[in-house]
């Protein structure tokens, strides 16, 4: 149960899954690693010093598709740490990197919602989306709402960073969907330095330094603001394609959460039952075996990581199709749209954004 007065956290939200035992340990996409391995090479490191003993490599980062475990961006970061020092200010270099594309579907859905209510509860809802590491919990302050940001479960080797990199967030991406001037405040429990680069970067927030908590203050006089881009039915579509994301990453454990790590590395060449059991030094029949008793089969993994990816994927405005039904693993557009059909009921083309592009082979 929550304390009283929370509304939300994302640790007891109304999705039918168990949550990670740490609130930021959940499966992300690559653009946070990506930001991170850049402000490393504005300091003289190379890719390969940001991603040592990782597991990525460069070119992961620039997959759309790349799986990133939140131990890997957690060690990118430690290794600009180590190598540049916890300079006041360095999480907020990276904050200032991000768009609201980079945070995609995520980002998307609060863009589409009708009120800044409503944007604010569908963004601590499906905040583990957002490549966050505090936890966010949504809570009632008198008329006004308040999202406090819970950092105790963050190493304290990276906790400052962090928090740093989700205010300047916040900041920077707050007025694209409820405009500058907007009654946000942001309170910060920074105080000297930390404080001062907060004030320096970050002119025209309503910034509080040296609180109790680092939290965002959302005045009642905002919250039944409608957005500017709001869309019930793209905000109703995005939602649900969030809820799936949700879920699908924290379902699977064990032997199925290996498969599926597996299937997503080598998922354009499209990986066999076979294939994924040697790399896993198991016999094919064990590895089924195993499958079916943790209730599921190769098969049914391999659907659902496509199902997925094709859903973030398609909210990505540069890719076409094709392009997406490549990285899937398809040898076509038109396979690809037979699949999401039989997924969704719907040709992929009605689940993408407004601005999406098409090329020639894509099949409507």
């Amino acid at each position: 149960m929550s304390a009283p007065g929370v509304l939300l956290s994302f640790t007891d939200m109304s999705v039918s899954i168990t949550p990670p035992p740490r609130a930021w340990d959940h499966p992300r996409g690559p653009a946070a690693a990506r930001i991170l391995v850049e402000l490393g090479g504005e300091y003289g490191m190379s890719a390969g010093e940001c991603l040592s003993g990782t597991g990525l490599c460069p070119a992961d980062l620039t997959r759309p598709d790349t799986v990133v475990e939140a131990g890997q961006e957690l060690a990118i970061a430690r290794a600009l740490l180590d190598r540049i020092g916890d300079r006041p200010g360095l999480g907020i270099a990276a904050g200032l990197r991000y768009t609201v594309g980079t945070l995609g579907v995520w980002g998307y859905a609060m863009l589409s919602a009708a009120t800044v209510r409503e944007a604010i509860r569908l963004g601590v809802r499906y905040a583990e989306l957002s490549f966050a590491f505090i936890e966010p919990v949504l809570a009632a302050d008198g008329p006004d709402l308040t999202v406090t940001f819970g950092d105790s479960a963050i190493p304290a080797d990276v906790r400052a960073f962090f928090v740093e990199r989700e205010l300047t967030k916040i900041a920077v991406l707050a007025p694209a969907a409820i405009g500058a001037g907007s009654g946000m405040r942001i309170e910060t429990a920074f105080t000297g330095t930390r404080a001062a680069r907060l004030r320096e970067r970050l002119p025209g927030v309503d910034l509080r330094t040296d609180a109790a908590r680092h939290r965002l203050v959302f005045s009642a006089r905002l919250l039944d603001h409608p957005l500017t881009q709001s869309d019930s039915t793209t905000a109703l579509l995005l939602e649900q394609q969030c809820r799936r994301l949700l879920e699908i990453r924290r379902a699977r454990r064990g032997t199925a959460g290996r498969v599926r790590s597996l299937i997503l590395t080598e998922l354009a060449d499209g990986p066999t039952a076979a294939t994924v059991a040697a790399r896993l030094h198991l016999d094919e029949r064990t590895l089924r075996r195993r499958l079916h008793a943790e209730g599921t089969t190769f098969r049914e993994l391999l659907d659902e990581v496509r199902h997925t990816l094709a859903t973030e994927l398609l909210a990505l405005d540069r890719l076409t199709l094709a392009d997406i039904a490549r990285r899937l693993g398809y040898h076509d557009a038109a396979n690809f749209s037979r699949a999401h059909r039989r997924w969704t009921g719907r040709a992929p083309r009605t689940a993408t954004t407004p601005s999406r592009r098409y090329d020639a082979a894509d099949t409507r």
